[in-house]
């Protein structure tokens, strides 16, 4: 099997956990996150960022979830913020499960295609990096997307933020498959 498809299992194996996930809060909240605007949803998923390098650094935790858990809440939450840039913050909890299904898995097809493209042109280099490098650099990308929010979403030579979510999404991905090979 080549390192390509093999890649695109994994992933698929992830994006099912994540979905599971997803459709199981669905479940119990409904779309309550729908009332969140963006740079609510990009807090978040800093704090869930901020936690995991804070359990890498301190090397124990307290709180007995551990970070496989707060990779899966970054991906999740990323595509919640796609689903909001694309059709903005609601005064209430409007998406039935069905149409969130459909737009999550949307968003993370394309999450999917984009790694694909870029893993042809990079030769899969996020394989020789560590889980705390991937977590490293969603903080960096979380801080831009918290520095163009600021500008009001205006980049002069930059990606915007939707372009960041997906990389965010990607190496959260990254990141899980690696630590399922740990575990």
């Amino acid at each position: 099997m080549s390192k390509v498809s093999k890649t695109d299992q994994q992933y698929a194996e992830i994006v099912e956990m994540c979905r599971d996930i997803f459709l199981k809060k669905m479940q119990d909240y409904g779309s309550a996150w729908r009332i969140l605007r963006p740079p609510s949803l990009t807090d978040q998923i800093y704090i869930k960022a901020q936690r995991i390098r804070s359990l890498q650094n301190k090397g124990t935790q307290k709180i007995v979830e551990g970070i496989t858990p707060e990779f899966v809440g970054i991906v999740n939450y990323s595509i919640m913020a796609l689903i909001q840039l694309e059709l903005g913050f609601s005064d209430s909890a409007d998406l039935d499960e069905q149409n969130a299904q459909a737009l999550y898995e949307d968003y993370f097809e394309k999450a999917r295609t984009l790694m694909l493209d870029k893993n042809h042109d990079y030769s899969e280099a996020w394989r020789d990096m560590r889980v705390s490098s991937l977590a490293d650099i969603i903080l960096m990308k979380l801080l831009r997307v918290k520095q163009i929010e600021d500008n009001l979403g205006m980049t002069s030579v930059s990606e915007g933020i939707d372009a960041n979510y997906y990389d965010i999404i990607n190496y959260a991905v990254f990141a899980l498959i690696m630590l399922e090979l740990e575990g």
